[in-house]
């Protein structure tokens, strides 16, 4: 069971869940994905959640619903998935580290060895 964070939505978290899923190659392209009873009962959740998580994703060509099987993952979708990742890290996530790096006077060789000299 996931610890949900209070600032976001847990839909959106789902989602995240499932791609970092994708992306690691645990959800293989064209494999289904687990149905949202499984999700919703996994992760304690209304499975409205798990079913407006899943719309996240198939808006986002992740997932694509087969009607009357479930929800599958898309062709191509780790490459989407790796391309998005890396732009929100890099527009969102990025700035805020270099900034707590630069305050920290941290260099390059300190952030490799893990160890403050």
């Amino acid at each position: 069971m996931t610890d949900w964070q209070e600032h976001e939505p847990i839909y959106h978290q789902l989602a995240q869940l499932v791609i970092e899923q994708i992306i690691r190659g645990h959800l293989q392209e064209g494999e289904a994905a687990p149905s949202v009873r499984q999700v919703a009962a996994q992760e304690r959740v209304n499975p409205l959640t798990v079913s407006r998580a899943y719309q996240t994703l198939v808006d986002g060509g992740l997932l694509e619903k087969r009607r009357g099987v479930g929800m599958f993952v898309a062709e191509g979708a780790r490459e989407r998935a790796l391309s998005a990742e890396r732009s929100r890290f890099l527009e969102h996530e990025w700035p805020q580290l270099a900034a707590r790096i630069s305050l920290l006077g941290l260099n390059l060789e300190e952030l490799l060895s893990g160890e403050r000299s």
